[in-house]
């Protein structure tokens, strides 16, 4: 088994306190309760992996019993506490860079269909999904939203911000974050939207930003959310989504979005 695509201890110890209690009761009857590190552990390998659930190796447990523990912890929010506890943290370290944030959207396939799935515009209306990211200055993420391929940028800005588990600290004087965007998002309300926001915006094109803003030794301020996603194609359950459950698809995207962010920390190196 590869070693790559399992996390370390410290993983683990991360995660562990966020777990909801195990049932329990006089009338449970059954098996013994299978082991919770190994079932995150064989989550994590999935997510790394991109395998189907009955291609799970037998070694890491029981398709089926991996995949009701990845049901009932999805359920409790454990993958998107994780990706906020770090946030929190980086945020009480003044370690987040909220200045210079970039929004972005990729488009990925979905050919089993489900909830937020929609006709993709160039694969010849074939079922896919969108992810939207909001990544800061550093390429950390910090707000993700799901939508149908179909779902254009302009239609979708204020489900990003919305999704933010984190506050950022309030603005001092005349200081106001900036946030780049390509010219998907150039619209006017979403300009008046960002700017109602507190935002400085700056919505331009590739070639635009190259020839309007390049100082020497300049380089393009959206690359940061670019390699947010590229860091997040990694995973390769992410890049096709299997998931009919929107909430298991965002599961597996907020388990990433912790993976990017407690590195960052460095926490833990998994």
């Amino acid at each position: 088994m590869h070693a790559d695509f399992l996390p370390s201890p410290a993983v683990w110890s991360a995660v562990e306190p966020l777990l909801p209690d195990a049932p329990s009761g006089p009338g449970r009857r059954g098996r013994p309760r299978a082991c919770d590190r190994q079932m995150f552990f064989a989550r994590y390998y999935v997510l790394g992996t991109g395998m189907q659930w009955k291609a799970l190796p037998r070694c890491l447990g029981a398709a089926a019993t991996v995949h009701d523990r990845f049901q009932e912890w999805t359920l409790a929010g454990v993958f998107k506490q994780r990706w906020t506890s770090g946030l929190v943290q980086l945020q009480a370290e003044g370690r987040l860079d909220w200045d210079g944030q970039c929004l972005d959207a990729c488009q990925t396939k979905a050919p089993l269909g489900g909830e937020a799935v929609g006709p993709h515009p160039t694969d010849r209306g074939k079922g896919g999904v969108k992810r939207h990211v909001l990544a800061e200055a550093q390429g950390l993420p910090i707000g993700v939203a799901v939508t149908g391929a179909n779902a254009h940028e302009v239609t979708q800005v204020h489900a990003v911000p919305d999704a933010i588990p984190v506050l950022p600290p309030p603005a001092e004087g005349d200081f106001a974050p900036g946030c780049c965007a390509d010219k998907g998002y150039a619209a006017e309300a979403i300009r008046r939207l960002l700017a109602q926001w507190g935002y400085r915006v700056h919505l331009l094109g590739r070639g635009e930003e190259a020839d309007k803003c390049r100082p020497p030794g300049y380089r393009a301020r959206r690359w940061v959310v670019e390699r947010t996603r590229a860091r997040f194609h990694r995973f390769r359950r992410l890049l096709i989504r299997w998931e009919k459950k929107v909430a298991n698809y965002e599961a597996f995207l907020h388990l990433a979005c912790a993976n990017t962010v407690w590195r960052h920390s460095l926490l833990f190196l998994g």
